[in-house]
């Protein structure tokens, strides 16, 4: 039976609404998403002996912070009062700006922590103040996070501490407070202490 030609106008018509919609499907579903999600940061800078990187979405304070951390270690001997200050700031600067972080698993700080406390440092950080902390992979967030604007050092002292097999009988306790951009409910005191992990100074305890 042979259709009418209204009927087949009626047909072709409808077969290119449907091309057409499945076209503007697929270009906003991948094209656009590809477009919107939120561009990766950099390494700008690097102290590879250490292992510690700079990456491009940093605050201004940190990467200030960065740069005496490379001069301080490139002094030999290395100050370890003067480096474990520097780090107790990066770390708090780190990891309680939460408004730099991409999902609840971008945890802050991490590269500070010592290998024998990291997965428990993980897990506690995912469980508490990173919990809610929303996806921003499409740079659309809207949630209210944190930014650290200063550190303050208010006191170290040194003590044998020990972790696992490990032991350190000149590791560092270091009081730190600190302020945030906005007036907010979130911690702005700790204690860290760091011991020995070869060449490095690693955090294992948090207060």
């Amino acid at each position: 039976m042979k259709l009418k030609k209204g009927v087949k106008r009626f047909l072709i018509v409808v077969l290119l609404l449907i091309i057409v919609g499945a076209s503007f499907f697929v270009y906003f579903t991948f094209f656009q998403e590809k477009n919107t999600t939120k561009k990766k940061a950099t390494v700008e800078n690097e102290i590879k002996e250490y292992g510690y990187t700079l990456k491009s979405n940093k605050s201004k304070k940190y990467k200030e912070e960065f740069k005496k951390l490379a001069k301080i270690l490139k002094e030999d001997p290395v100050d370890e009062e003067q480096y474990v200050k520097t780090i107790s700031k990066m770390f708090i600067l780190d990891f309680y700006t939460l408004n730099d972080k991409v999902a609840n698993t971008d945890v802050g700080g991490v590269s500070f922590v010592h290998s024998l406390a990291i997965d428990n440092f993980l897990l506690k950080a995912e469980d508490t103040i990173y919990k809610y902390v929303e996806s921003d992979m499409y740079d659309n967030r809207e949630q209210d996070l944190p930014t650290v604007k200063d550190v303050s050092i208010e006191g170290i002292e040194q003590t044998t501490f020990t972790v696992g097999d490990a032991s350190d009988d000149k590791a560092y306790v270091v009081k730190v407070s600190w302020d945030y951009e906005e007036d907010n409910d979130y911690q702005n005191e700790a204690t860290l202490t760091f011991m020995h992990e070869d060449k490095k100074l690693s955090l294992v305890e948090m207060e």
